[in-house]
């Protein structure tokens, strides 16, 4: 059975719009489907409706409102819509808590999908989850409708590869993996992602190898972020420059591209990162499989935001200057440069050992909700980065938004401490700009710099 049909135009239901749902649900409307959203939290639903959006993907609010003023995007707290479309596309949010997948909001939104679930509809399933819980959990919950997956509805896993900064591009470019329950399933999801965004399509033998696309992929970048983490505290005590060194060893070609070692920064964090690499572990354990790299490569990362307060102490302590009697303004506390998301930032850590060890803290991050900011950090953020900087003893760039490029740490000499260090956890200044602060005055320390 087909379970899409090739006549007129295909209607969507995406269930859950936060950052991955939104992208999904504003491309598609963007490309012309009727697409509704659905939230179970009325205030998110309310603040897309008055056409407030905090998420600060670049063109994702503009092309969020565009789609609801056409018409083409609805969004709604009201499940029974889902009735009236083709595709279903489920992108809620799968958080781990101690290795372990909180699942709840999965299932919620599998039963309420259930109670108006239709024959001839197609099911997508994009929240990241360990292999074999699209057979053994989703299909089941998608079955008390009292229809039969792959006879009366279809089922696929299509894993969300999407990275904060480039979601759209990445989202009209990127192939997209389809594992499914059945041939017709995986027909209907590659017409769909075809006919909707001209995707190239990757077909995967079975929901589990899907799965494993989208854990493999986050595996594979959190262990390479720690390789360059080690790298660059190898670096940092032979007094060499690890962007020069990981420059020259990604030039070496291997299989069919080259080396590519990622950057090393202040640490990792976001909301898959730091939880994807746990769901491959436990699923690993719990078939008797021991994954070593795992605990590893997240226990470096971990480390780094302790490290980074050491070099922030270090570097006080060559001017003569102790933690608990300097004041440290930190600039960017998002996790990732040039977005404001503060979920699992590793700047938080940051900023906690540093009050903790008595220092005065300023922050300031011109893409961060700063309502959000002071929810999470306790400290409400300055309003510009003059008024961060004023008498600090550190300025710690650690998120390097390009907006802090227009910041000129020499044109404020004045204002900031005169023995004043510069940390860089995750700018990457080069040598040209280091050699201009230190002409000026400044010291200068970055991670494995």
């Amino acid at each position: 059975m087909k379970f899409l049909s090739d006549q007129g135009n295909t209607s969507a239901a995406v269930i859950g719009m936060g950052y991955v749902g939104s992208t999904v649900a504003a491309v598609l409307a963007g490309e012309g489907v009727d697409v509704v959203g659905i939230d179970v939290d009325p205030a998110l639903v309310a603040q897309l409706e008055q056409r407030r959006c905090w998420f600060s993907e670049p063109g994702l609010p503009e092309l969020l409102y565009s789609g609801l003023d056409s018409g083409r995007l609805r969004v709604t707290t009201d499940y029974d819509l889902v009735a009236d479309v083709d595709v279903v596309i489920i992108a809620v949010g799968t958080p781990v808590r101690d290795t372990e997948l909180v699942d709840v909001y999965l299932r919620s939104a599998c039963t309420e999908l259930a109670k108006r679930l239709r024959e001839g509809q197609l099911v997508i399933l994009k929240s990241t989850v360990p292999p074999g819980l699209s057979r053994n959990v989703v299909a089941p919950l998608l079955e008390g409708s009292g229809l039969k997956v792959g006879e009366d509805f279809g089922l696929v896993f299509c894993p969300e590869r999407l990275s904060e900064g480039q979601a759209l591009q990445e989202m009209r470019t990127f192939p997209i993996a389809v594992g499914g329950w059945c041939p017709d399933s995986v027909a209907a999801a590659a017409a769909f992602w075809q006919r909707t965004i001209g995707a190239e399509i990757i077909t995967c033998t079975s929901t589990e190898s899907a799965e494993v696309v989208k854990l493999a992929s986050n595996w594979w970048i959190d262990h390479n972020i720690a390789m360059a983490n080690e790298l660059a505290k190898l670096c940092a005590v032979l007094d060499v420059d690890v962007l020069e060194v990981i420059a020259a060893a990604n030039t070496m070609q291997k299989g069919t591209g080259n080396v590519n070692i990622l950057l090393p920064s202040v640490g990792v964090g976001g909301s898959c990162l730091t939880k994807d690499p746990w769901m491959v572990w436990r699923a690993a354990r719990d078939r008797d499989v021991e994954l070593n790299t795992i605990p590893v490569a997240r226990e470096v990362n971990d480390s780094m935001p302790a490290y980074t307060v050491d070099l922030i102490v270090e570097e006080l302590a060559r001017s003569g200057k102790r933690l608990d009697e300097a004041k440290i303004a930190v600039l960017g506390v998002s996790f990732k440069n040039n977005t404001g998301d503060l979920r699992a930032t590793p700047v938080l850590p940051v900023v906690n050992k540093l009050q903790q060890g008595g220092a005065e803290v300023t922050i300031y991050d011109p893409l961060a909700d700063s309502g959000e900011v002071k929810r999470i950090f306790g400290l409400a953020p300055s309003e510009t980065a003059r008024e961060a900087l004023s008498g600090a003893d550190c300025i710690a760039v650690l998120a390097g938004h390009d907006r802090f490029a227009e910041i000129d740490f020499v044109a404020l000499r004045e204002s900031v401490a005169p023995s004043c260090v510069i940390l860089d956890g995750r700018a990457y200044y080069s040598r040209e700009t280091i050699d201009r602060f230190r002409e000026h005055g400044f010291a200068y320390r970055g991670i494995g710099r």
